[in-house]
């Protein structure tokens, strides 16, 4: 079976050479976790683009089983539209747990919980099939490096891609590889915004926010 996105998008960010989650990327897991939540309730037909905004479908109704995907299509009531911007950033902190939870939960996951100097929380994350979370990567990456039409690569691929790229996660893209192809990216970037309106840009919004505040 396959995992749900945003359990996809967590594997994405840790890294398999130093065993640890990827650090320039920490304060948006947040929101990147909900944006793959968001981009899997708009491709199950649960969400949709109204007026520039996430609205829920009739189909709605029912409740997802997965309790993160759950959660997140709670934050949309259903007869008022919210900003795509404010989907993503309700919520944010609770995101990396919840998801990391379910990981653990499912197996996929071995977390070591600890406190530093007998205080401070401490968690150590081991993925427990390292080959599969680097087959997902690979095929991430290969979605804008491949050199494909978009259109032809599978939307959860491109749009996960898209989500490593606009928030800095290295264990992904590398700086240098964002700059090297700005084409492919925007083509990608493109490409999602037909199929997923609004969801990009709000993402930008949401990690901005979350980079200014911890920077004031």
């Amino acid at each position: 079976m396959k995992q749900p996105l945003p359990q996809r998008m967590y594997l994405l960010c840790w890294d398999g050479d130093k065993n640890r989650l990827d650090p320039a990327s920490v304060l948006a897991r947040g929101p990147l976790l909900r944006a793959a939540a968001v981009a899997e309730l708009t491709l199950g037909g649960l969400l949709q683009d109204l007026d520039g905004k996430a609205g829920r479908t009739p189909q709605a109704a029912r409740t997802p089983d997965d309790p993160f995907l759950a959660q997140v299509l709670d934050g949309v009531p259903q007869d008022r539209p919210r900003r795509w911007a404010s989907v993503l950033d309700r919520d944010w902190h609770q995101a990396e747990a919840a998801v990391r939870d379910q990981l653990e939960a499912a197996g996929a996951l071995a977390v070591e919980r600890r406190r530093a100097l007998g205080l401070f929380p401490v968690r150590r994350v081991t993925v427990t099939d390292p080959d599969r979370a680097r087959t997902l990567r690979e095929r991430v990456r290969n979605a804008v490096l491949g050199g494909h039409d978009p259109a032809g690569v599978a939307i959860e691929d491109t749009s996960l891609a898209l989500f490593a790229a606009n928030g800095d996660v290295h264990t992904v893209f590398t700086p240098k590889e964002r700059r090297a192809h700005r084409k492919a990216f925007r083509a990608i970037a493109d490409h999602v915004d037909t199929v997923l309106p609004g969801l990009r840009k709000g993402l930008i919004w949401s990690v901005a926010a979350r980079r200014s505040a911890a920077a004031a």
